[in-house]
């Protein structure tokens, strides 16, 4: 075997076990018979949240075993066909298993960087706002160039695409634009695009045909569902019962059916003073979860809007990415160095090598400066 395939074949070996690493191999089996027996459950659509929840996991994880199951066999069969035409001196039978490996390297990779995808947030779906920046018609034109490009990238990976809103531009382009993107990961792909993105180009609306630089800004945020388990452990709250005060008679309670929860890590109390302590019980720990639930989206939403503050204004300090089209043809990103001759391929929705170099980055845990500086 030449040695442009064996580094071909070390490289996705690397990849598949790293793969089946995050999947999990050894319980998926098993972890996969449990989602089946739950779905099979005539009682599941009892519970609508947790019913699309099951089926969300049993789905992502059949995708991931099926892919990583395919990528093994597809690895097995090119080298056996590399070895036979080798035995045989069959050079085309070598050259199509070579190729075969090449694409298979590059599907491997963009897998293993996907099985990174473990964020809170990741797989949820996504909100995705352009915003032309200073600059007129110039920028509203790289806006819409902009919303454009991910709109093909989204379609090409087989998400819903729903444009939510949009503000035309008073010449050309758009000020603005919100898309949802549904699909599953779609914010763990797109999170990387927030940030300003800067153009270089000839201008089609000059007529001294000077370069311009543009510039406009993407926010990503996830949509926030109601799916949030709210897990209590039993020593994290204290239980107390006390008679419930009444207006006397013989409706006064003379048991201690009243309940009162205390939730010690948060301070939160919540009560129940109906006639049963059972029922008592089952009403204060629903009111209990429903103010933990409440804390948690606040939460999540004060992340997103802190992303959204940091996000800065379109302009020279806060790019992530500069797009060249004239005098030469050129896009890079200013996070991790990646760049690509391809500018049209870009902005017809070939985003994958710039995501993937920046998502590789972020598991890795470097900063722009660190990345900078290994240029």
């Amino acid at each position: 075997m030449r040695a442009e395939a064996q580094n071909n074949v070390d490289a996705i070996e690397k990849s598949l076990a790293l793969l089946r690493q995050r999947i999990g191999w050894d319980t998926a089996e098993h972890r996969l018979e449990e989602l089946n027996a739950m779905t099979e459950d005539p009682d599941l659509w009892n519970d609508p949240d947790r019913a699309q929840k099951l089926m969300r996991e049993r789905q992502a994880l059949v995708a991931s075993m099926d892919g990583y199951t395919a990528m093994a066999q597809e690895l097995s069969d090119s080298v056996e066909l590399i070895e036979l035409g080798e035995m045989e001196d069959d050079a085309e039978v070598v050259e199509d298993a070579e190729a075969t490996l090449a694409k298979l390297r590059e599907r491997a990779a963009a897998a293993e960087i996907e099985a990174l995808l473990n964020g809170e947030a990741d797989p949820n779906d996504t909100f995705l706002e352009v915003h032309s920046g200073a600059g007129g018609t110039e920028s509203c034109d790289w806006a819409s160039m902009l919303a454009r490009m991910y709109v093909r990238w989204a379609e090409a990976h087989g998400y819903k695409v729903e444009l939510q809103a949009t503000t035309p531009g008073e010449e050309a382009g758009i000020k603005s634009a919100t898309y949802k993107i549904s699909g599953h990961n779609a914010y763990g792909w797109l999170k990387s695009e927030s940030g300003v993105h800067r153009l270089v180009r000839i201008s089609p609306y000059d007529s001294a045909a000077r370069r311009h630089t543009s510039f406009s800004s993407v926010w990503v945020y996830p949509v926030v569902d109601d799916n949030i388990e709210i897990d209590v452990q039993p020593n994290d709250i204290r239980i107390d019962t006390y008679r419930s005060s009444g207006a006397g008679g013989q409706h006064v309670n003379t048991t201690d059916s009243a309940v009162r929860i205390t939730h010690i890590p948060t301070g939160i109390v919540v009560t129940s003073s109906e006639k049963s302590q059972h029922q008592n019980r089952d009403i204060a720990m629903k009111a209990l979860k429903s103010r933990l639930y409440q804390m948690e989206l606040d939460r999540r939403n004060a992340a997103i809007n802190e992303a959204h503050e940091n996000k800065g204004d379109a302009g020279w300090g806060n790019q992530i990415r500069s797009y060249v089209l004239q005098p030469y043809q050129m896009v890079k990103d200013l996070r991790t160095g990646f760049e690509t001759s391809d500018s049209q391929g870009v902005l017809d929705g070939d985003l994958d090598g710039l995501m993937g170099a920046t998502l590789a980055m972020d598991v890795a845990g470097k900063s722009r400066a660190e990345a900078n500086a290994e240029d």
